[in-house]
């Protein structure tokens, strides 16, 4: 008798294939009008030109509005690649957010390319081994797969502000990069093309600034990002963040995700002596923190949920009343390819940070686009250069749609429903990661960013679904689980199948078949 595992691999295999070709034929005319109307005929390709970067207007190569994790990034390895980069930041003290704080093993591998893994160090950050996950009393451990990799390797946790400090540090260590603060006001625009930035500096002086490439990197709040992308944000819920002192955690050097009643809470260490918590509440509305509604809500509704190893220091930390809150957004990456600028990090692609993985996806992006310019020693042709750019928006697909997907898919599988079906695909979800072996390594690699495969994440997603449906029907079948679990994989393709249209089936499963695949350079 065959394994029923290996059947329902099989099954979910099938399915998903059926699936994503249905997708693919439906949306393909679609996409194909979309590339068209966002982006103007190739005439000529981008030929490398030796020699050192000169730029005909202005005195930078390239303009990078913002120096957040993205922006300051970016400048360094542009900046290391001999490009006179001129960053114009708002605000050049450390940041103080309650997000952007947990890197995931696969953006430590990218930080490690991009000769940035320094700034992990002096910050008292944290490593992080795996998650904990915890639903009605029982609880697993689910660890990353980093048996293959140096000893080095794992996920690290911090306090956002000080790894950004240590990026614009290592950034404005380079003599060709110039780290400014100011407000970028406008792009300027001139036939089509932008040509630099109008900003006001500290002193409220207006200036313009020139370069052949503006790339924007403003982070979640950009007012830029309009007229080169389509800005359709998404705000499912809010993060309200605490700040545990002195707390021991349940596994140490761990993310810990409770599948509690309405969504989910994490938790994480930001330091040896801070642990981060992150209560998620659905909408966008949270309780007032001014008129003591918060507090409440976090004693009454949240408290008798979290395990009680972290139940005092929880209390505590709600009773010194540092509370704040963040909305989570999510926008899938839909750029309007415009000569002389590009959008990138948050500004560009957003998802919800359930699973921590947005350094990973701009840190890969980064990556990506640094290949791409490096044998391009002229930027100023800047419509056969935006032609040509086409490429990033396919070739970064592979991490950020797998990240994206992911993050989009798991946060409404982990919220409460008193549908019975999504109860079900919930309760199958813990339990599948609980088996262990592939069944928990196949996720947390994709959950990582150390096995970005879109293939794989569809296959393990109607995995669970059919491990639920298998729970329902066994030992024996009856109408009503039938129907149940009809439902079940009903609501489960309901959940992926249109995150996977808005990150964009043909870039996320036929690359091969977008012309501006074969415009890129390719490894030797």
């Amino acid at each position: 008798m065959a394994d029923p595992y290996t059947m329902g691999w099989i099954l979910a295999s099938l399915l998903g294939l059926f699936a994503l070709y249905y997708l693919f034929v439906n949306n393909k005319n679609h996409r194909e009008a979309s590339l068209q109307e966002s982006g103007s005929e190739c005439v000529k390709s981008v030929a490398p030109v030796k020699g050192e970067c000169r730029s005909k207007n202005g005195d930078a190569d390239v303009i990078i509005v913002g120096a957040g994790v993205a922006g300051s990034a970016l400048a360094h390895t542009l900046g290391k690649d001999g490009r006179r980069v001129h960053v114009i930041e708002r605000d050049l003290a450390e940041p103080d957010r309650i997000v952007g704080e947990l890197l995931q093993p696969g953006g430590y591998l990218k930080l490690i390319e991009l000769g940035l893994q320094d700034c992990v160090e002096e910050i008292d950050s944290q490593r992080v081994y795996g998650y904990a996950l915890f639903k009605d009393g029982k609880d697993t451990r689910l660890s990353y797969p980093l048996e293959k990799f140096h000893s080095d390797v794992s996920g690290r946790s911090f306090h956002n502000g000080r790894f950004i400090q240590r990026m614009r540090e290592k950034a404005a260590s380079l003599p060709n990069v110039q780290l400014e603060q100011g407000t970028v006001t406008s792009l300027l625009e001139e036939n089509g093309t932008i040509k630099g930035v109008q900003y006001k500096t500290k002193t409220g002086q207006e200036l313009t600034a020139y370069a052949p490439l503006t790339i924007v990197c403003d982070g979640c709040f950009s007012n830029l990002r309009r007229s080169l992308c389509i800005p359709k944000v998404d705000v499912p819920s809010c993060f309200v963040g605490l700040v545990l002192e002195n707390c021991n955690l349940p596994y140490a050097n761990h993310g810990h995700v409770v599948l509690a009643d309405p969504s989910p809470i994490l938790f994480y260490p930001i330091s040896s002596t801070e642990v981060r918590c992150l209560v998620d509440v659905p909408g966008q509305k949270v309780p007032s923190i001014s008129n003591g509604e918060m507090a409440k809500y976090l004693k009454t509704v949240v408290a008798s949920q979290i395990p009680p190893q972290i139940y005092d220091s929880f209390v505590a930390a709600v009773d010194k009343g540092n509370i704040r809150t963040m909305p989570n957004r999510s926008m899938p990456a839909a750029p309007h390819p415009t000569p002389g600028a590009l959008l990138m990090g948050d500004a560009f692609n957003m998802r919800h940070p359930l699973t921590g993985g947005g350094m990973t996806v701009a840190l890969s992006d980064i990556v990506v686009l640094r290949d791409l310019l490096k044998p391009l020693r002229d930027l100023n042709d800047s419509v056969t250069l935006c032609k040509y750019l086409e490429s990033f928006y396919t070739l970064r697909k592979p991490v950020a749609s797998t990240i994206n997907t992911l993050a989009g898919a798991l946060y409404k599988v982990f919220c409460a429903s008193p549908d019975q079906a999504r109860k079900e695909m919930r309760e199958a979800c813990f339990d599948y990661l609980s088996l262990g072996g592939v069944f928990s390594e196949g996720p947390v690699s994709l959950l990582s960013g150390l096995n970005p495969r879109p293939l794989s994440l569809v296959c393990h997603f109607f995995a669970v679904a059919i491990y639920g449906v298998g729970r329902l029907l066994l030992p024996f079948p009856s109408p009503k689980r039938l129907w149940i679990g009809a439902r079940l994989i009903s609501g489960a393709s309901g959940i992926i199948f249109p995150i996977i249209r808005a990150e964009g089936v043909r870039q996320m499963f036929f690359p091969a078949t977008i012309p501006a695949y074969y415009r890129a350079p390719r490894p030797n």
